[in-house]
């Protein structure tokens, strides 16, 4: 798959979910997957800082297979390498990894994703030919609990000023979702709202449905891109 047809599937996509071993409540990486990939996730990221080299590529070549037959691009965090190896659609940088430049003169079909804690580093990603970037975090997180929380006007602040899609992530849940998708985000992202859940698949798609029940933003029925 090339770079337009990988991105056309992200637009089409609505929740992203991030998995990590260790916050997925005791239960295997691959068993969760299975459950977000049932409910329709279009996008997963496998994040796993941790793992040897060797079992992380085992691991992604898992994922790649699963989200393959499941109609899903799979994002790996921080590791081009790993992502090329497994056939993945695309890496997600921080601001510490391999610069998104970099990244797309390496990989120039995958979708390369770059966070962003500031308007400045979502626009220097955006220009560096990012596929996308992602705000956050929103809220108080448990996955990296020293983050300050950027809070809802971080999105008012940024979104406007792209012109590639985005996501959005940091302690988003049931409970709050509605509040990220009333400012404008399609994709999103979650961890443990999901997969630490008790039921993943439901939890996936009342998420899910949240975003896709969302009303339209001002731009959006002004006919501008969302």
């Amino acid at each position: 798959m090339n770079l337009a047809r990988r991105l056309a599937a992200f637009e089409r996509a609505d929740l992203y979910v991030v998995i990590t071993q260790a916050f997925c409540a005791g239960r295997r990486g691959l068993a969760v997957l299975d459950q977000v990939l049932a409910a329709g996730v279009g996008i997963v990221q496998l994040r796993e800082k941790g793992l040897a080299d060797r079992r992380l590529y085992e691991l992604a070549v898992a994922f790649r297979r699963r989200t393959e037959a499941g109609g899903a691009l799979l994002i790996i965090d921080d590791r081009l390498d790993i992502a090329l190896a497994a056939g993945a659609d695309g890496v997600h940088l921080g601001q510490e990894d391999l610069p998104v430049a970099a990244a797309r003169r390496i990989a120039p079909d995958l979708i390369i994703g770059a966070s962003s804690h500031s308007l400045e580093e979502a626009l220097a990603a955006q220009e560096a030919g990012a596929g996308y970037v992602n705000i956050g975090p929103i809220f108080p997180t448990a996955t990296k609990p020293a983050a300050s929380p950027l809070g809802l006007e971080a999105i008012e602040r940024i979104a406007p000023r792209l012109r590639i899609p985005w996501s959005a992530m940091g302690g988003i849940h049931q409970g709050n979702i509605a509040q990220v998708s009333a400012r404008g985000a399609r994709h999103p992202a979650v961890m443990s709202a999901v997969t630490a859940a008790a039921e993943v698949g439901a939890a996936a798609r009342a998420l899910r449905e949240a975003i896709l029940s969302r009303p339209a933003t001002e731009s959006e029925r002004q006919g501008r891109p969302r």
